[in-house]
């Protein structure tokens, strides 16, 4: 039996090795990479774009937001498109969406214009990265799956960490005098060199014969009532502070409510039809499944809005130049890597414990940012327990995922991912709404750091609170 095992896990290694496993992986995991740079290295070049554009607070918000509201409403929706179509098809489509709306952001003329292409581009991430782990999976097994996974994972990390640097590399180099448009622009040849290889070094799809219609796995009526709630409820929170809180934005909101409730009804209906939701009922009945989707709400969201409000703070009171400022970060996201790559080594029962555990040290971390946001190594040292303690997230995924059932875990990773998603544009759009409106009253980024540090404490240890329910709860035998 061991010896069979064996072979299983040095096969697929000697396949990965020659021919195309190992150029498949870098092509595969290239792709990757763009799609969570983008998420980082916008930031650092906010200020810049501000001056630019003379883009208002709540433009800034959506140019961020923008990429990610579109990539998490659509994640689920991309998975199911690479079943059906094919994962190298929808992994090409997706990373030829991705590059062509990333030059129309680093062309964009207006901030109008450049929150248009930010969506755009947002749906081409969603198109490519869930065909990535589902070619991992398909193509790799044994020991050669186990080190492409952990390859994957440092990507995840250094993609956060590379980005907060090479924006502020990009943007203090100012090539050309294109500002900050660079750090759209040098997605382009990246993705052209990867459209030009993947047709040679990506395995062929297999697509398996659909059982069911294209509407039913692909959940229309899901996606057409969950993508209207998400928008209706996060623009009045961006846009709201700045036009005064008008009644439209009320409305909106409201509006949102109906159209989150529509989505239940709809996804309830779908599941009784044999349809495939895009949240099942079933999937949501797997154990500490739920208490994890509610710890994800208020770490990713609190954390997006930490690396938003300190960017602000780092180009404001501080007069960082956007290189300095983009360095400044990765302390703080290293120790966030160092955690997310290393908690495995933990014994097994202090896993669950860790979340909450983490987040508690995150909360009080957040409460020291206003009384050292006047910087220095102090300050530095403070970002790097913040990341230390939200580097716990990746556990809150491995453990919700251990007892789910191997038909549902795409699924149930797919819904984790969304809310990750989610709750960073919620975060954003409530956190950086606080921070701007505070900078704005006190003339002053510092003094915007006290209230901004308290409600993002105040995050955490929600997030602490929820968490304690993953780390106590009863679990079932764990899935294969």
């Amino acid at each position: 039996m061991t010896q069979a095992t064996d072979l299983r896990g040095i096969v697929p290694e000697r396949e990965s090795r020659n021919g195309p496993g190992r150029l498949a992986l870098a092509v595969i995991l290239l792709g990757q990479f763009m799609a969570i740079l983008d998420v980082s290295i916008v930031n650092v070049a906010l200020p810049t774009m501000r001056a630019d554009l003379h883009a208002s607070g709540s433009g800034l918000q959506l140019v961020v937001a923008g990429y990610i509201i579109s990539y998490a409403v659509l994640l689920i929706t991309g998975a199911r498109l690479g079943d059906i179509a094919g994962h190298r098809r929808m992994y090409r489509v997706g990373l030829a969406g991705f590059t062509v709306a990333s030059l129309a952001c680093g062309l964009a003329p207006s901030t109008g214009a450049l929150v248009v292409f930010r969506f755009l581009q947002g749906v081409g991430a969603a198109l490519l990265t869930p065909q990535v782990m589902s070619m991992i999976q398909r193509n790799f097994t044994g020991a050669a799956r186990a080190r492409a996974l952990g390859v994957y994972s440092a990507v995840i990390a250094g993609g956060v960490v590379v980005g907060q640097a090479a924006g502020g590399l990009l943007v203090s180099a100012d090539l050309f005098g294109t500002g900050w448009r660079t750090v759209f622009l040098v997605n382009v040849p990246i993705g052209v060199a990867l459209l030009l290889a993947s047709p040679r070094t990506l395995p062929a799809d297999d697509v398996p014969p659909r059982t069911t219609g294209l509407r039913a796995e692909l959940d229309l009526p899901g996606l057409l009532t969950l993508a209207p709630a998400v928008l209706l409820f996060v623009v009045p929170l961006i846009m709201g502070h700045e036009l005064g809180w008008p009644l439209w934005g009320w409305i909106s909101l409201a509006a949102s409510a109906v159209f989150l409730a529509a989505f239940v009804a709809v996804e309830r209906r779908v599941a009784a039809t044999g349809g495939r939701p895009l949240i099942s009922p079933r999937v949501l009945r797997a154990p500490l499944l739920v208490p994890a989707c509610v710890a994800m709400l208020f770490g990713p969201g609190s954390w997006g809005s930490f690396l938003f409000t300190t960017t602000l703070h780092l180009q404001g009171d501080l007069r960082l130049s956007p290189v300095e400022s983009g360095l400044a970060f990765v302390p703080c996201v290293a120790a966030f890597a160092l955690v997310g790559l290393n908690w495995q080594r933990l014994p097994a029962r202090w896993h669950r414990p860790a979340v909450p555990a983490g987040f508690a040290v995150a909360a009080v971390g957040y409460l020291c940012i206003g009384p050292l946001a006047g910087g220095g190594l102090p300050y530095e040292l403070l970002t790097m327990v913040i990341g230390f303690g939200l580097g716990v997230m990746p556990i809150i995924m491995t453990v919700a995922l251990r007892h789910v059932a191997p038909e549902d875990a795409a699924d149930a990773s797919g819904l984790l991912l969304t809310l990750m998603q989610i709750a960073q544009v919620v975060g954003i759009a409530t956190i950086g709404t606080l921070f701007l409106t505070l900078a704005e009253s006190g003339a002053s980024t510092r003094h915007a750091e006290y209230g901004t540090g308290w409600a993002l404490a105040g995050a955490a240890f929600l997030g602490a609170v929820c968490a304690l329910r993953l780390a106590r709860g009863r679990t079932a035998a764990p899935a294969a």
